[in-house]
C-alpha cells in the first residue's frame, strides 16, 4: 500500500483550517498530520512531523506566510509549500516564491483541484493560479520590475552596504570601507535579507544587480 501524504496546515483562521482538513481526510492518499496557527507553531510541527506537503496562509500576525516559508525550507528541505491565499499582488507572490514555495494558488480553489496540487506538490511539481503564472512569466521575459519597490523598504545605510555586498566584499572589508563595526554591518546585512525577504548574501548580490541597485559599468 503507497504511503499517504503528510500534509500540515497553517492557517491563523481555525474555520479555514477545519474546511480544508474537513475535506483532504477525506482523501484515501492524503493524511493531515498537523495544523497551526502561527508561524512559530508550523516551524515547530515541521520540525517534529517532517511534513511531505505544507499548505501555508500568507498574512499570519507575528510572523508572515512567506518568513515562516522561509524558515520552514530551511528546516524541512524536503517539505513542499504550496501558498494557499486572498492575495495575488506582486508584493506577495514573488517574495513567497523567493523564500521556497512551489506553488501559489488562491483560496477560491475548488476542493478537487486542491487534493490534486497536494499530490502534485508531493511530486515536486508546481501548480499557479493563472494570474499568478501570468505575472511570473511577465518577470522571466523582463517585464516591469517586481520588487523594485522593495529597495525603498531599506536605510540608506542598508542600501550601501547592499551595494558593497554586489561588489563582492565581505563583512571586514565592508566594516572597513563605512568605519562602522563588523557587528554592525552583520546587523545591516541581517535586516537586508530579513525585509528582502532573502535567503542568503548570494541571493542579495543577484536581487542588486537585477534591480538597479547596483549600476552596471558601461
Amino acid at each position: 500500500m503507497t504511503q499517504a501524504i503528510t500534509v500540515i496546515l497553517v492557517d491563523d483562521h481555525q474555520m479555514v483550517r477545519q474546511g480544508v482538513r474537513a475535506f483532504l481526510e477525506k482523501q484515501p492518499d492524503i493524511s493531515v498530520v498537523g495544523e497551526a496557527a502561527s508561524g512559530a507553531e508550523a516551524l515547530r510541527l515541521a520540525a517534529d512531523l517532517v511534513p511531505d506537503v505544507v499548505l501555508m496562509d500568507l498574512v499570519m500576525p507575528v510572523m508572515d506566510g512567506v518568513e515562516t516559508t522561509r524558515r520552514l525550507k530551511q528546516i524541512s528541505p524536503g517539505s513542499q509549500v504550496i501558498i494557499l491565499t486572498s492575495y495575488h499582488d506582486d508584493e506577495h507572490i514573488f517574495p513567497a516564491i523567493r523564500a521556497g514555495a512551489l506553488s501559489y494558488i488562491l483560496k477560491d480553489v475548488s476542493s478537487g483541484e486542491l487534493a490534486e496540487i497536494v499530490r502534485k506538490a508531493a511530486r515536486g511539481e508546481a501548480v499557479m493560479h493563472p494570474h499568478v503564472a501570468a505575472r511570473v512569466m511577465q518577470e522571466l521575459r523582463g517585464g516591469p520590475r517586481a520588487n523594485a519597490q522593495l529597495s525603498s523598504e531599506l536605510s540608506e545605510r542598508e542600501l550601501e552596504v547592499l551595494r558593497l555586498i554586489a561588489d563582492g566584499l565581505n563583512n571586514t572589508e565592508i566594516a572597513e570601507r563605512l568605519v562602522i563595526s563588523e557587528h554592525t554591518v552583520k546587523r545591516h546585512v541581517s535586516n537586508i535579507l530579513s525585509k528582502l525577504h532573502l535567503a542568503d548574501r548570494t541571493q542579495a548580490a543577484v536581487y542588486a544587480w537585477r534591480e538597479g541597485v547596483v549600476e552596471k559599468d558601461g
